[in-house]
């Protein structure tokens, strides 16, 4: 529904994804964005639209300044690296670097710059809804023997309304309002610039570090930390306290009950009786309980093939493959500790337990998001 620019049918290949990347969603294409490497390109004309209400293209463009007011951004790959946006953040010392940028930014009826048009002063008119219609790209590399690798790919979004004489001329600083009434069409034209800068000072193996390092984090509050373990061990010392003293309690009166007659249970040995007793709903249970044996076991695993670095963000898709694979060969073990727990209730619908540590959660998953 987008009309950006789009390469011709053929022209490029789309990449294979696997089941992570379509689980998630994550639908790879190829770009109308032509890149060599060291060849700088500078206002590169990409395509250009046009939109005249005569024409009835006006529900194209009402589509894109919908998508500008919902802060839809752009996802590019460049050597399987994302295309970052950086900009300064308040009480930061780096700029916060986030993957992908706004196709655009919009103003409020009070003059009020939201989100992308608070970088610059000139996105500043009253009802306006400016498009990014041109980006600059920063592309760093670290050169090797074997060839350049690439450590970073950084774009800067910039709206600028292009002379219909002269669209390569990106040096004009004029934003392109799409939401000015005109009778005449509106013509956007889609631009870039690549520029390759050289660095040997960043490694390719921490080529990833700008980006997990600008995330803003939040302090740790060490003081209700604190203080919640300390209600924790006070209330957990004041119910040891109170059991202790009712257990021995019961312990010196049966220590002084000496006979040989057959006596009726009283204090904490009444316990016995509701512990032993077998639930109500005993299959829902041993079912539920062999599931989080398994949601826990594969969470597990997970985190642990990811702290060994199988889990590469570069490798798109690696981390819902890794849970998907893990949580079917699981199911053994869920199935194995329902059965054993139901057994153990002295339930007689193996069958049943079976087919409902099958289905009962991921069906339940399953309906919730369908």
């Amino acid at each position: 529904k987008f009309d950006f620019c789009v390469p011709t049918p053929g022209s490029v290949e789309r990449p294979s994804e696997n089941l992570g990347q379509v689980l998630f969603g994550e639908r790879i294409t190829g770009s109308s964005y032509k890149i060599n490497f060291s060849e700088p390109i500078y206002c590169q004309v990409v395509c250009s639209r046009s939109y005249d209400v005569k024409q009835g293209k006006q529900k194209k463009l009402a589509f894109i300044k919908k998508a500008i007011m919902k802060n839809y951004v752009h996802h590019w790959i460049v050597d399987n690296m994302p295309v970052t946006w950086c900009y300064a953040v308040e009480d930061a010392d780096k700029p916060y670097c986030s993957t992908g940028f706004p196709i655009g930014c919009h103003v409020t009826k009070d003059g009020i710059p939201k989100d992308a048009c608070q970088i610059s002063e000139k996105l500043s008119e009253p009802r306006a809804i400016y498009i990014f219609n041109h980006v600059d790209i920063l592309i760093e590399y670290h050169p090797g023997e074997s060839g350049a690798h690439l450590l970073s790919a950084k774009v800067i979004p910039r709206s600028i309304k292009h002379p219909d004489n002269d669209p390569s001329n990106c040096a004009l600083s004029r934003p392109l309002n799409i939401n000015a009434k005109s009778d005449s069409p509106l013509n956007i034209k889609y631009t870039y610039s690549v520029k390759f800068v050289k660095n040997l000072e960043l490694k390719w193996a921490s080529r990833w570090d700008y980006i997990l390092k600008s995330m803003p984090r939040s302090s740790i509050q060490w003081f209700s930390i604190v203080n919640s373990i300390i209600i924790i061990l006070f209330l957990s010392g004041m119910v040891a306290m109170i059991l202790m003293r009712t257990i021995h309690r019961d312990l010196v009166r049966y220590n002084q009950d000496s006979t040989e007659d057959p006596q009726e249970e009283f204090g904490w040995k009444l316990v016995h009786g509701d512990v032993f007793r077998p639930p109500r709903f005993g299959m829902l249970l041993s079912v539920l309980l062999g599931t989080g044996v398994q949601v826990t076991t594969m969470s597990f695993l997970v985190i642990a093939f990811a702290c060994l670095g199988f889990l590469s963000p570069a490798n798109r898709g690696a981390l819902m493959t890794c849970v998907l694979v893990f949580f079917i060969l699981l199911g053994s073990a869920a199935g194995f500790v329902s059965a054993r727990i139901y057994k153990m209730f002295g339930g007689e619908k193996w069958r049943s337990n079976m087919l409902l540590s099958c289905c009962l959660v991921p069906g339940s998953v399953k309906m919730t998001h369908s």
